[in-house]
């Protein structure tokens, strides 16, 4: 046994790279491990140049400068949107792909690491339209997204109010992406990570399966509790982690109640969602922050998902079958 784990040690390969607005961390599992790593973060980069909504030349921007009009986008990038689109009705609208222009209102503009250095400029492209009208929030969860997507031609068009930001789901089905096309290339094991939410399959670089831990939103230093995963994903969207002082002078965070077209406050500081794909974990993780503690918990266990929603008062909510996954079985108190 000894032997067997130093030849699956030996046989891995770890890389790290400033990708989507964060870190992304790949751990390849294999003989080729090395050069499947590095082939991994290339490919992360090339779908950040696709979705990105900082790049003026990513098909995300030339979509949102184009409302009204047919755009031809790849199929990954039409796959996504279609992602998007299904996840509103998933989740009763409360993840809304089109809250892009609440986002800017907010004061989230360029990238995140320029946030708070007035003297930066804007970094991202804006659209044609009205930004008086596309400030103006969704006035309730029956109006769908104004998307219409042409599956014969591979074309989308974005209503005349309509901006799409790829932003979590990107994230999500980008690991998905990779991690299926690196098992399909002889991996025995990946894990792909873009800002701490993962996806893994395969073996762990020690054998088994993988081990990913839980961080307290309002004490990120702390961990309270540990999973173990054969395969899966794990997401989690805290209101502590990417803030900043917007135009008003007051503080704001990047998870937008689509009801009102600004940061949430709901008393929920964090939410960690367990599913099956990367994608839907980040939907997960966000409609459960909207939605509260009780009706989150219930969301989430209505989608077949696991998860944990920490409150502002440092109470914790399970969801699903999240006892299952965590090696105590429960949180650490």
């Amino acid at each position: 046994m000894t032997k067997n784990i130093a030849q699956r040690e030996r046989t891995s390969a770890e890389r790290r790279a400033k990708v989507m607005g964060s870190e992304a961390h790949v751990i390849v599992v294999g003989d080729d491990a090395a050069h499947l790593a590095e082939t991994a973060i290339a490919r992360l980069q090339r779908l950040e140049a696709r979705w990105s909504r900082f790049l003026a030349d990513s098909e995300i921007s030339r979509l949102n400068a184009s409302p009204g009009v047919p755009v031809l986008v790849t199929p990954e990038t039409f796959r996504l949107i279609d992602l998007a689109v299904s996840a509103w009705e998933m989740t009763d609208g409360r993840f809304d792909p089109t809250v892009l222009t609440a986002l800017r209102a907010e004061g989230y503009d360029r990238s995140f690491e320029l946030l708070g250095r007035p003297e930066a400029p804007m970094s991202e492209p804006r659209g044609s339209a009205d930004p008086e009208l596309r400030h103006a929030p969704r006035s309730s969860r029956a109006a769908a997204p104004d998307i219409r997507l042409d599956r014969i031609v591979g074309s989308v068009v974005l209503g005349p109010d309509t901006a799409f930001d790829a932003g979590g789901i990107g994230k999500g089905f980008a690991a998905d992406l990779v991690v299926a096309e690196l098992l399909s290339s002889g991996a025995d094991g990946v894990l792909v990570s873009a800002g701490g939410d993962l996806r893994v399959a395969g073996e762990a670089p020690q054998g088994g399966s993988w081990g990913v831990a839980i961080a307290d939103p309002l004490d990120p230093q702390r961990v309270v509790g540990n999973l173990s995963l054969v395969a899966g994903a794990v997401a989690s969207s805290w209101r502590t982690k990417r803030t900043w002082i917007g135009p008003d002078g007051r503080s704001h965070h990047h998870l937008i109640d689509p009801r009102t077209g600004r940061s949430a406050d709901n008393g929920v500081a964090g939410v960690t969602v367990v599913a099956a794909q990367g994608w839907r974990a980040e939907v997960l993780a966000k409609a459960a922050f909207l939605a509260g503690p009780v009706d989150g918990t219930a969301l989430i266990a209505r989608a077949g998902a696991a998860g944990i929603i920490f409150a502002d008062d440092g109470s914790t909510h399970p969801a699903g079958n999240i006892a299952e996954f965590l090696d105590s079985g429960k949180l650490e108190s």
